[in-house]
C-alpha cells in the first residue's frame, strides 16, 4: 500500500462560519484571515494505492460550475487534481474507486465533469466505482433547506445515472472494511452519515478527517463549524474520537487545513490539544 496527498487547490470561506460561536478574538490567534474575515482553506484529497486498485478519497470542488459560483469562494493556488495525480505518476483514468466522505460540493464537485460533446454531465473518473453511504445519499438527494445549497444535483445525480454508484453498509459506528485495511467511522453532527476513513498502514492508523475536524485549529472541543447541522452532536463525536486518537496515536490528515497537512493530538490539563504538524510524506 502507498498513500499520496492530492492537493486540488485553495478556496476562501468566512472565518465566522468556519468557527461557529467562537469569537474572532480567539480563532484569529490560531488561523489567519484577510481584511474581509475570509480564511484560506485547502481541498486536500487522499490517494490510496493497492495492488490492482487506486482509491481516491474525495475529489475537491471540480471546475464545471459557473464563474459566478466560483466567485463566491475565491479559488486560488497552482494545484489541481490532475496535476497532483500526475506528480505521482497517475492519471484520472487510472482511478479504480472514488470514496466520497460526503456530498457537499467542496468534497465531491470534482467527481463529475461537463461533457462538451453531449452537452451534459458525466463521471470524471470513467473507470471508477463511486462509493457513498445509503443514508447520506438519501439525505443529500432529499436535502433540508439549510444544506440544500451544498448538495448540488449536478454533482450527485450523474453518479447514480452512470451506473457506477455503490453503497457502503455499516454495522454500528463503523462501515464494513471496504478495501484491505480501510474502513470508515460514521458521524452525524456535520451532516448525516459522513464517513471518516481509517486506514491501517505500517502498523499505524491514518485517519482522513474530512469535516469532523477541518483543521488543526478546530481541535478544542467547542470549536465547531457554523455549517454543522447538529453542533452538540459534533462536539460529542469529537470528544469520543479524540480519546481513541490519543490512546492509539492516530495520525490525522486534514482535508481543509492550509497550514498543516497532518498532525497528532496529545492530552493536556485543558483537554485534547494539537501536538505538531507534518506532511504525509514524512511518515511513509
Amino acid at each position: 500500500m502507498n498513500l499520496y496527498s492530492i492537493e486540488t487547490g485553495l478556496f476562501k470561506l468566512d472565518g465566522g462560519a468556519m468557527f461557529g460561536v467562537v469569537p474572532k478574538s480567539l480563532w484569529s490567534k490560531r488561523y489567519e484571515s484577510d481584511s474581509n474575515n475570509l480564511c484560506t482553506w485547502a481541498m486536500r484529497c487522499l490517494l490510496v494505492e493497492y495492488s490492482g486498485k487506486l482509491v481516491l478519497v474525495d475529489t475537491g470542488i471540480g471546475n464545471k460550475q459557473s464563474e459566478k459560483f466560483f466567485g463566491h469562494y475565491f479559488l486560488h493556488g497552482d494545484s489541481t487534481l490532475d496535476n497532483s495525480l500526475a506528480k505521482h505518476g497517475f492519471h484520472r483514468n487510472d482511478i479504480t474507486d472514488v470514496f466520497l466522505t460526503h456530498l457537499h460540493f467542496d468534497h465531491c464537485g470534482g467527481a463529475i465533469e461537463w461533457n462538451t460533446n453531449k452537452n451534459g454531465y458525466r463521471p470524471a473518473f470513467k473507470n471508477a466505482t463511486y462509493w457513498s453511504h445509503q443514508d447520506h445519499w438519501k439525505w443529500a438527494t432529499e436535502p433540508n433547506a439549510r444544506e440544500k445549497a451544498s448538495f448540488l444535483k449536478e454533482n450527485i445525480m450523474p453518479i447514480e445515472e452512470s451506473g457506477q454508484l455503490k453503497f457502503i453498509s455499516s454495522n454500528g459506528d463503523f462501515t464494513e472494511e471496504i478495501f484491505p485495511g480501510f474502513k470508515a467511522l460514521l458521524v452525524n453532527g456535520h451532516t448525516e452519515s459522513q464517513m471518516i476513513p481509517h486506514i491501517t498502514y505500517k502498523n499505524q492508523t491514518i485517519v482522513f478527517m474530512a469535516d469532523l475536524l477541518p483543521s488543526h485549529a478546530h481541535v478544542p472541543l467547542p470549536w465547531v463549524m457554523g455549517y454543522d447541522t447538529r453542533p452538540l452532536l459534533t462536539l460529542s463525536e469529537k470528544e469520543h474520537f479524540f480519546k481513541q486518537a490519543i490512546t492509539n496515536d492516530y495520525t490525522l490528515m486534514f482535508e481543509h487545513d492550509a497550514v498543516h497537512e497532518c498532525g497528532k493530538l496529545i492530552q493536556t490539563e485543558r483537554g485534547p490539544r494539537f501536538d505538531k504538524g507534518f506532511d504525509l510524506s514524512e511518515i511513509l
